[in-house]
């Protein structure tokens, strides 16, 4: 269990670095060219990174439905929907969202059993969990702050 709590941080950590990085592409290029540009590295360094831990293992698609081929299809709009959401909400706002929105779905889809996962019953408690992340997104977006630690505030620093 540690090794996938510490894999699951690091993917976080991973997909906020990549959001930087993804902004930034976006700044000079348009969301077209960066979703090309991230997700075609992405399969040049999966393909050789696959090539030289799993070889010819690598295309060896056990029992695999089709239609999950095309997951690909997918992250083209992951990427391009965020990258243009980063744009017009902003970093923290747009990713808060994306994560809502994230596990709020993975909840459906484990309470219904949807594209073969195995059927989770949803309990009170997880639909608090969901409600306190909204609540939280709206509190960070909508209430001014309090205290401000920035020079806009109008402290001196």
């Amino acid at each position: 269990m540690m090794i996938g709590l510490l894999l699951a941080f690091i993917s976080g950590a991973l997909v906020g670095l990549q959001n930087i990085f993804n902004n930034k592409v976006n700044e000079r290029a348009g969301s077209w060219a960066t979703t090309t540009l991230v997700l075609g590295l992405g399969f040049l360094a999966s393909l050789t990174i696959g090539f030289i831990f799993e070889g010819q293992r690598l295309f060896v698609l056990h029992n695999m439905q089709p239609w999950f081929w095309f997951s690909g299809l997918v992250g083209v709009g992951v990427v391009i929907c965020l990258v243009r959401g980063i744009r017009l909400l902003g970093p923290t706002y747009a990713i808060s969202i994306v994560l809502t929105s994230q596990l709020g779905f993975a909840l459906l889809f484990d309470s219904l059993g949807w594209l073969g996962l195995e059927k989770v019953p949803f309990t009170f408690k997880q639909f608090v969990g969901v409600l306190v992340i909204v609540v939280g997104i709206f509190v960070f977006k909508l209430k001014k702050p309090y205290f401000s630690f920035s020079k806009e505030s109008g402290e001196s620093g």
